[in-house]
């Protein structure tokens, strides 16, 4: 079995960083598993991936030592089911409202007796080898994500939930349900207290917070405050970002 390093860091104690794969490329996940990352996301909530791109991109950053995770569209237990059948050694939840919910995505996770995960999985098994099926519910990672301002209320019951490993804090979605959209909400008092408010709760349920940054700047700070599981941007940011300098220095 591929050990879930990233998951064995943050149980030590550590902080680890990641970033987003929106573009919807295996291509561009097997560059960006090269680059260092302790983590990646297989985003197919919000990016174009198929099937089987997603399923090609985890293949290509198992071998790399970087934790292939899949953030699922929805929580779902089919859509847990098939991310997981991939290879992936984690899932990413969206839109986790309360403690039923995250356990829910806890549980469909797992093989039983600890969870419902429906056996079936080839594709895992040779991958990982043949003690997957016995290994993998201690190598998973439960990733759910706190993204509206009615979750945050809800903090410490998502936080202290059966199976859950980290939370994760959607910036965007949450700054939308406070009615902030549109505006420089990470300046806003009333967003920031309610970050704090969301690792506050991890803290003390002693689970690992992490949440989406735009830049390495916010991740370090974030990371001083006592984030652990911090994201810098994505593969299509990366592009986008680097094309806009070359082209302005051009045009300068």
């Amino acid at each position: 079995m591929i050990l879930n390093d990233t998951l064995i860091r943050l149980r030590n104690g550590e902080a680890t960083i990641g970033a987003w794969l929106g573009l919807g490329s295996p291509y561009a996940a097997a560059l960006m598993a090269r680059m260092g990352f302790d983590w990646l996301v297989v985003d197919t909530e919000h990016s174009p991936f198929s099937y089987d791109a997603m399923a090609q991109s985890v293949m290509a950053i198992l071998p790399t030592g970087t934790t292939p995770l899949v953030r699922v569209p929805w929580n779902d237990p089919v859509w847990i089911k098939l991310a997981l059948d991939t290879g992936a050694l984690g899932i990413v939840v969206p839109m986790v409202m309360n403690g039923e919910e995250a356990r829910r995505a806890a549980e469909a996770a797992r093989f039983p007796p600890r969870g419902v995960r429906s056996v079936g999985a080839w594709l895992g098994p040779s991958l990982h080898g043949e003690d997957y099926l016995t290994t993998i519910n201690d190598q998973v990672m439960v990733v759910v994500q706190i993204e509206h301002i009615a979750a945050v209320e809800r903090a410490d019951e998502i936080c202290s939930a059966e199976g859950v490993d980290v939370v994760f804090i959607g910036p965007n979605d949450l700054a939308a349900s406070m009615g902030l959209l549109g505006t420089e909400f990470r300046e806003n008092t009333a967003w920031e207290e309610a970050i704090q408010t969301v690792l506050s709760a991890a803290q003390r349920a002693g689970r690992p917070v992490g949440m989406m940054c735009l830049s390495i700047e916010e991740a370090l700070q974030r990371r001083a405050q006592g984030f652990r599981f911090l994201a810098v941007a994505s593969d299509a940011r990366y592009v986008q970002q680097t094309a806009r300098e070359i082209l302005r220095q051009w045009n300068a």
